[in-house]
């Protein structure tokens, strides 16, 4: 077994924690009661890590993602800036498992693009990517690769429609194509299939002045 760590500079790690030897995690992450994070991963800044929570042997996680309680992201499985992956939601690196068979040299590639969101209880099968800002219903099975900004909802997942980067289903568009966010004001645009945002890039922050919520969900409605 690794050395264990229980402190490292600017990092936040309960008692009941174990983090193994060697790891890189970032400034300002916070891992909470019971979480287990496994050697050669490397964590970024500003992520917090809920209850019982594990990370496998040198996944890569970015910066200010949340994991929620009771989730193991898996050896294979990568995470980009700023993802939410929500309670007991499932990642997996065999499409085939079989306990008879050894697979761990051939883990299969999961990429979770920066902003997407994952709800509670929602199962995403290895070997697919989720495109930025795309957004799991919670209790979904997402089988195929995720287009950016994309509303993914059922078993089998499929696209009922669109996300605003704020998590927001935005309404039809209007005469011009254009569809806006009804709590940023930014406004979306789809060619060809492919949701793109007309006022912000899509690997640009938040301004501050958006970057803090101020109504609940359904005020908004």
């Amino acid at each position: 077994m690794s050395d264990r760590i229980t402190s490292l500079p600017g990092v936040i790690i309960h008692e009941s924690a174990w983090v193994d030897a060697p790891v890189d995690i970032g400034e300002g992450t916070r891992i909470w009661h019971f979480c287990h994070v496994q050697s050669g991963a490397r964590i970024g800044r500003n992520c917090s890590f809920g209850q019982n929570v594990n990370v496998g042997n040198d996944v890569v996680i970015g910066s200010n993602v949340k994991i929620q309680n009771n989730v193991s992201v898996y050896t294979g499985c990568e995470i980009e800036d700023d993802v939410f992956l929500g309670p007991s939601c499932v990642l997996t690196n065999v499409s085939n498992p079989r306990s008879q068979v050894n697979r761990r040299a051939i883990y299969e590639r999961t990429l979770i693009r920066r902003g997407a969101t994952v709800g509670a209880n929602a199962t995403i099968v290895c070997g697919i990517a989720l495109g930025r800002y795309s957004f799991v219903a919670a209790g979904s099975v997402v089988t195929r690769p995720v287009p950016d900004y994309a509303l993914m909802v059922g078993n089998p997942a499929r696209r009922v429609g669109w996300m605003s980067r704020h998590g927001h289903k935005l309404g039809g568009p209007d005469g011009e194509g254009v569809m806006v966010c009804p709590e940023s004001g930014l406004r979306y645009r789809e060619s060809d299939g492919v949701l793109r945002c007309l006022d912000l890039d899509e690997d640009a922050p938040l301004p501050d002045a958006l970057a803090t919520g101020k109504k609940e969900y359904r005020q908004y409605k």
